[in-house]
Parts: C-alpha cells; structure tokens; sequence
C-alpha cells in the first residue's frame, strides 16, 4: 500500500526556493541528482524489506524521551514507511561514506529539541561502524554535547539555541519560559561555538509559536531597563532567517564547509485535521496520512513563506531540508504517551528509529547528491 501521493496540486509556500546557484563546486558532493529530481516531493511506501536502519535498543545515545517500543508503544509499522520521492530514489544512506567523509572534521547540529532528535539519529546511523566502545563517546557540557569518533578524528556535535539569536530560554536544562525573549543582532553570542565546523544543520521554528506576537529585546539582557518590542511572529523570523544567513556568509566558506536549514517539523495535536475524531490528537495513530493535499493546522503557511523568500535572497548557499510536507503526513510517528515521564500526548517530538531517520537520508542526499 502507499501512502500520500503527489503533494503538488496543493503546493506548500516554497515555491521560491530553489537554492541558490552555487558559484563553487558544492563540498563534500560525489555525484549529482537526476535532473527534475525533487527529493521532497513524494509519497511514503510500505517497505517491510527497508525496515529501520537501526534498532532503539543497539543505539544507546536516543534519549528516554524517544525510545517509544522501550515505553511500551505495541505496534512498530511507524518503522517501516519510505519516503520515495517522485520519479526518482533517494540514494541509500551510507554509513561509511559519511564517516569517511566527517574523517578530521566537525558536523554540527544547532537549534531546539527536534534538532536534537535529528542530532541523535544520524548519531545512531552511524555508530555501528565503530565496535570499539572505547573508541566513541558522547558527552554534554552545558549547551553542547559532542559525539566523538576517535578512529576518524570526527565529531558529531548539537548545540542548544533554541532560536538561533540569544535568548532567555538559551539555558539546555531550565528553559522553559512563557514569556519568551529573543535579542536582535545576537547571533554571535552562540555563533562563536558554531566556527570551525565543517557541515553545520540548523533548525528553528517551534519555539516562536508562542501566539501572533514575539517580544524583541533591543538592547542587552544585562540593561537595567530593557528596550523590548513586540513584533509579529513572522517579522521576528525573517530577522532570524537574516541573521543566520548573515553569520554563514561571514564565517563559512562554501568551498570546504556545507550549511543546511531543516523547515519547521509539523505537530499533530488535532485529530479534526485530518478527518479524525474530534478533540483527539496523535495517540493511538498507527498510519500515515493518506492525502496528498493535507497541510496540518499547526504548520504556519506565513512561516514557511518567510523561510522561501529568505532562501531565495540569500547570497550564501544554505541548503533548505523541506521536512514539513513529508513530516506533515506522519501523524503515526510521535513519541505520543510512549517516553519516560508521560503526563500528555507528546504530539510535537518523534519515535527514534522513525521519522528523523529520513530527514538524515534527505540530509545525506543534499550533502553527497546536490
């Protein structure tokens, strides 16, 4: 059976962003995409022979937030879906050229929690390739925690900035804050642990839901009396957007270094989306959303046009991941009830093995296939 045919009667707002033309050969590339090959526009497929290309109990670095069949979720069929782009494949995710390719260098992730989860999955894709336990670790320090891979000189590394810009939710343990502030032209605050890396993958969007308004502050945290503003969520975005392409455009050199942006990751907090019972929400879904058109309540379309005008502008070529489309379809694939410490339906992060899994091999396709 497949799934969610083709999205493009109902295109999502990225209509622009074809990415910039790139002036220099891309980094890290071995080959090319077919032409007319867009990687994010497909269907998802049940594949039992595809399976998950790894297993929650051989990966110990998933948090306990994510290992949902060690959380007592019954079925596993959310592990056996594949994305399968339209009139063409997704090339199979290579653990070996990937590491080969990380030999001597730093890949980055930065952003909030679905980053992390993203984080962790490429972590588990390819910690297999090392049976020497001794010869890998991961280790957190306040905002960053590092994979090492000593036998590659590699490391694999998040970093915790929610909004990319300083913030006073910037603390990676106590930062859950109602009243969120974001500073404008901070980016260099947490930018200054992000230089020197060689592929760094930035995400950024759940946390400026918090209504239609942001607050801005203008001057410094530290100021006795703070200058704050409040602007629309999009506008706070777009200053965001600029600022992280401004960053890249200054510290990155696009002939050794990639630079990838994942869209915003969708949620399934209402059932009534998608047809289904109303006032319910992710639990208990086991199968993806089976129409093309579907674009879910929660996903902000004005957001999404902010990221495809931004994209098209940029004078730095940051590679866009468009997950929201394909993650739109998923509404089976969530952590739900099934994590440590269950007081909701977690309707926001996703089940590792699972969904991140394809973002990683979309990731791997872009870096290696442009």
């Amino acid at each position: 059976t497949s799934c969610a045919s083709s999205a493009s009667s109902t295109p999502t707002p990225l209509e622009t962003t074809s990415s910039p033309k790139w002036e220099v050969e891309p980094a890290f590339a071995v080959g090319k995409k077919p032409a007319g090959c867009d990687y994010f526009s497909g269907r998802w497929v049940w594949d039992e022979t595809a399976g998950p290309l790894y297993e929650e109990s051989e990966c110990p670095y998933i948090q306990p937030q994510l290992t949902c069949q060690a959380h007592g979720r019954p079925d596993r069929d959310y592990q056996f879906w594949r994305w399968q782009p339209h009139g063409c494949d997704l090339p199979s995710f290579n653990a070996t050229l990937m590491l080969e390719s990380l030999r001597g260098k730093r890949m980055m992730y930065v952003g909030d929690s679905l980053n992390r989860g993203q984080y962790v999955s490429m972590v588990c894709l390819v910690h297999r390739l090392i049976p020497n336990e001794s010869a890998k670790s991961m280790e957190t320090t306040g905002s960053l925690t590092v994979f090492t891979a000593a036998d590659y000189n590699a490391t694999i590394e998040f970093y915790w900035a929610p909004f990319l810009l300083e913030s006073n939710s910037d603390d990676a343990v106590i930062h859950r804050v109602s009243d969120r502030i974001v500073r404008r032209g901070s980016i260099n605050k947490h930018g200054r642990h992000w230089k020197g890396a060689d592929v760094v993958v930035f995400n950024t969007y759940l946390w400026w839901m918090t209504g239609l308004k942001m607050k801005i502050l203008q001057g410094s945290f530290d100021d006795e009396a703070k200058e704050i503003v409040e602007v629309s969520t999009e506008d706070a975005y777009r200053m965001a957007m600029r600022s992280m392409m401004r960053w890249a455009r200054k510290n990155m050199d696009p002939r050794t270094t990639r630079v990838f942006f994942t869209s915003m990751s969708p949620t399934h907090a209402k059932s009534g989306d998608w047809g289904g019972e109303p006032g319910k929400n992710c639990y208990n879904e086991t199968t993806p959303i089976n129409n093309a058109t579907y674009w879910g309540s929660d996903s902000r379309r004005s957001i999404m046009q902010v990221i495809g005008e931004e994209f098209g502008k940029s004078k730095y070529p940051v590679t866009l991941l468009n997950i929201t489309q394909l993650s739109n379809y998923r509404k089976d694939a969530h952590t739900s009830i099934y994590k440590k410490q269950v007081s909701y339906a977690d309707c926001t992060h996703w089940c590792l093995p699972g969904l991140q899994d394809t973002w990683n091999e979309l990731l791997f396709a872009k870096l290696f296939y442009p």
